[in-house]
């Protein structure tokens, strides 16, 4: 987990697989696969999402749905679910409208640009997600009220962000520097943000642990950068670099997922609606 300007990379990759669907597919596929937070938070889904999918319909709001990664996860995932994703960005919605256009006229999701300091709904939802999303925004404890007010009584709420360690990935370079309200979180801030904000903390861990960051590393940090540096032309490198490193990376990361972490340079929390706010 870090602070690397992603931001031109995934939009060099949204330019490149805009046109074609496999493309894309393959593209969630292989997010799903390289980036441990998409471990943990399928995880987390997975668990807590399939009580509620037993019992009928249920309505979840993707609060900065990006890609729309976890969109594809969850409506493969679960047969009962109607989802709300909603972004700032135009681009990034239409090019997920499209590929959704199947799931959209089924009533099985709908896509809007919207703000997430400026929503205004009112016990709409089940569940909510907000993935590597709030360490952009100042007014953090805001968004999080917003979402509780869009929660039915006894919602989830499931976040992911860099933790407070995720400066120690920059070792000094100054192209790790994302534009990133706030360097990340930890344990007491975001239980404290939460509670704020009107929810109760069922359970706060880091992610990327001392295994995960080795992983993260080997499998996306020099990647990474090679693209940023060199463009596509790192395509080539990176098919053959992955051939030895992949395996390697990928268990590092089930050790990562399957053992508690002391620290971490991610952070996740899964909490959930109280009545009133305190």
């Amino acid at each position: 987990m870090s602070r690397i300007a992603y931001d031109p990379v995934k939009d060099r990759f949204a330019d490149i697989i805009r046109r074609f669907r496999f493309l894309r597919t393959l593209f969630y596929m292989i997010l799903d696969l390289f980036f441990l937070r998409s471990w943990y938070v399928r995880a987390v889904l997975r668990k807590f999402g399939t009580p509620l999918d037993r019992e009928g319909r249920w309505t979840l709001l993707d609060a900065g749905s990006g890609f729309g990664q976890y969109d594809r996860f969850i409506l493969q995932q679960f047969d009962h679910v109607k989802i709300k994703a909603i972004d700032v960005k135009a681009d990034y919605l239409e090019d997920s409208q499209h590929y959704f256009q199947e799931d959209i006229a089924a009533g099985c999701i709908e896509f809007q640009q919207e703000n997430l300091l400026h929503i205004n709904y009112d016990r709409d939802f089940n569940f909510a997600i907000c993935i590597d999303v709030l360490e952009h925004i100042e007014e953090d404890v805001k968004v999080m009220t917003n979402i509780q007010h869009a929660l039915k009584e006894e919602g989830y709420f499931l976040m992911h962000s860099p933790s407070i360690f995720s400066e120690e990935d920059a070792d000094g370079d100054d192209s790790f520097v994302d534009e990133h309200a706030r360097a990340g979180y930890s344990k007491e801030d975001i239980k404290e943000k939460l509670k704020t904000a009107g929810f109760e903390p069922l359970h706060v861990a880091y992610t990327y642990g001392e295994k995960g960051h080795m992983a993260w590393k080997m499998l996306i940090k020099y990647p990474m950068l090679w693209l940023n540096r060199i463009k596509l032309w790192a395509l080539p490198i990176m098919a053959v670099y992955y051939l030895f490193t992949l395996p390697v990376g990928l268990s590092l990361m089930w050790l990562d997922l399957n053992e508690p972490n002391v620290k971490g340079t991610g952070i996740y929390a899964l909490a959930r609606k109280r009545d009133t706010p305190k």
